[in-house]
């Protein structure tokens, strides 16, 4: 084995990639591809009811949308059970583990008696003779493999690249279980000899695998093999303190929410790797060569990280804010300032996926409309969704009217009128240009005695349904002559 760096990403099947999965995810990546390290897939699918093939291909699928490459994978450690139960026969013949005979009732009536004394439980079982083991397993007595903690003072003590060093004596640490009475192995053991297997050098993973970390070192070390470097990483909280979780925040904690609600995997990524981490300085927006560059464990916060998610059984403040605001700020911001042909393609699949895209915009004079289009109305969205939702009248007829936009600026009765005359005014402009518009449409409104901005705030309504949106003069442009007239005298037709 090289020095190599290798990290493992070791997901356990769940039907869904939490959204701190993801940032354990992009944090190994980003560690391995700054050391020219390895960064390996293994999927922990030993629990056989919930590691279904769909739920893996949902892990894997999510990886991929974020573009996190793996080395070495994916791993499956349902198909190393044996070198599991190996790794423990080992253990039992140099001593350091043994078998437990003890029944749930035994176990329980000692928590009891613990509680009663008030002290701490540490089980601390019966080391048998080999003979004594033989005759109750002739006499089929079910026992449990356990670990044999020592018994001498002293602790297990490492250095945490995130919460720095780490002790915990042997006193307080249990003889814990490394194969149940099935001979099935636990987490804790096949999670480290798995580790081993692969040549594990740093494990990155999440805070709430702290409390596991001195026992697996006790296995590495009962088994004179090399250790490696831990980094436990801060948990992703929400605004009210409490743990993110599909059972409290629904799919919003859930890395495939983010993908079908039109979020730049760029952007999710950037967001998610802020939640407990900083670049050294005051940047945000970091391309992933950036956070490649910048990435460093001193930098990784001990404290909890905020993302700011609702749960479900509370009402959003506004449908627009769905998810954490500094996240939509984010992808808002890649939005506007990404290239426009890196951007091109993820409209494009948007507006596919929701029957609007049209073949004549893949080439030519459609092709460039497009473009231009995607590049205008993009400056104030939000996620690419925003694009077959409030931006669906330039690419299609049938859209929907924002009913607060038709009240605040369809409320004068005389537009039922004068959308159409303006209509016929706009007709007869010879060159179809934002500047020829305009003068067209305040030569009109002068000749009603009306303010310009009238017939600006209802255009845009009839035009595209919304308030808001980019100069009303290039949404003439872009929506082109015919379909513009058109919609100024459907006016009239509108169930308002």
């Amino acid at each position: 084995m090289t020095n190599r760096i290798r990290v493992r990403f070791a997901p356990s099947p769940t039907g869904y990639l939490h959204i701190g999965g993801a940032r354990t995810a992009l944090f190994n990546w980003l560690f391995a591809r700054k050391h020219n390290g390895v960064f390996i897939l293994r999927i922990e699918d030993t629990d056989r009811e919930r590691s279904t093939p769909d739920a893996i291909a949902t892990i894997l699928d999510g990886l991929r949308w974020l573009g996190l490459d793996w080395d070495e994978g994916p791993f499956y450690q349902s198909e190393r059970l044996a070198d599991h139960r190996a790794l423990a026969e080992r253990l039992l013949a140099s001593g350091h583990a043994y078998k437990s005979y003890e029944t749930k009732e035994e176990l329980d009536a000692m928590r009891r008696a613990a509680e009663a004394a008030k002290t701490a439980f540490v089980f601390r079982g019966q080391v048998l003779t080999a003979a004594e083991c033989a005759r109750r397993e002739a006499d089929g007595v079910p026992y449990v493999v356990r670990f044999r903690v020592p018994r001498a003072d002293g602790a297990v003590t490492f250095h945490d690249l995130v919460h720095g060093e780490q002790t915990k004596r042997y006193a307080d640490i249990e003889d814990f279980a490394l194969l149940r009475s099935d001979g099935s192995p636990l987490y804790i053991l096949s999670n480290a000899a798995d580790d081993i297997a692969e040549g594990v050098t740093h494990v990155i993973r999440g805070q709430d695998g702290l409390a596991n970390t001195p026992k697996q070192l006790l296995i590495y070390r009962a088994l004179g093999v090399a250790e490696p470097t831990f980094a436990h990483l801060p948990l992703i909280l929400d605004g009210k303190r409490a743990k993110l979780s599909k059972r409290k925040h629904g799919a919003g904690a859930t890395v495939q929410f983010y993908q079908e609600r039109g979020f730049i995997p760029d952007a999710f990524l950037n967001a998610i790797a802020l939640i407990g981490w900083s670049p050294g300085d005051d940047r945000e927006i970091l391309s992933r060569e950036a956070m490649i560059a910048a990435f460093d464990f001193a930098q990784v916060s001990r404290t909890n990280g905020i993302f700011n998610l609702v749960p479900t059984d509370q009402p959003l403040p506004d449908p627009r804010q769905f998810t954490d605001p500094k996240a939509l700020w984010m992808n808002a911001e890649y939005l506007k300032t990404m290239p426009l042909d890196q951007l091109l393609p993820m409209v494009r699949a948007q507006l596919e996926a929701a029957g609007l895209w049209k073949a004549e915009l893949a080439e030519g004079d459609g092709h460039a409309w497009f473009a231009r289009t995607v590049d205008v109305i993009r400056e104030r969205f939000r996620t690419l969704v925003d694009f077959t939702t409030y931006g669906r009248a330039y690419f299609d007829d049938a859209f929907e009217f924002d009913p607060e936009a038709v009240k605040k600026n369809l409320r004068d009765a005389r537009l039922l009128d004068w959308l159409p005359e303006l209509a016929d005014a706009l007709e007869k402009v010879t060159d179809w240009t934002a500047e020829t518009v305009e003068a067209a449409l305040r030569d009109f409104a002068e000749s009603k005695a009306a303010k310009a901005g009238l017939f600006i705030n209802a255009a845009r309504v009839a035009l595209t349904g919304q308030s808001v949106g980019p100069s009303m003069f290039e949404v003439f442009a872009l929506i082109g002559r015919e379909r513009s007239c058109a919609r100024l005298r459907a006016i009239r037709q509108q169930p308002f």
